[in-house]
């Protein structure tokens, strides 16, 4: 019985370690040089209704991604391209 406990504790252990890792999307390989720059990234975010952006960042998986608000007030996590802009995944 403790085995078969253990064994489901460090299987949930697993995929607690492993979780924050794929809650990120993997957006280009490219290099930083073909990425659009931050404040043509902001323009772009901002012309798509985005606003009351509190965070702007790049991410390990290649990605601009912002938090705030979209055109309708709402509550968002966007993760774009950083070289052509386009929306990647979005909550």
């Amino acid at each position: 019985m403790r085995i078969v406990t253990a064994s489901i504790l460090a299987a949930f252990a697993t995929l607690a370690a492993a979780a924050p890792a794929l809650a990120e999307p993997k957006c280009t390989t490219e290099p930083k040089s073909a990425w659009l720059t931050e404040d043509a990234m902001k323009a772009k975010i901002a012309g798509m209704g985005y606003k009351d952006i509190r965070t702007f960042k790049s991410t390990s998986g290649g990605c601009y991604e912002i938090y705030g608000h979209d055109k309708n007030g709402k509550k968002a996590e966007v993760y774009f391209n950083p070289v052509t802009g386009d929306i990647v995944h979005a909550k």
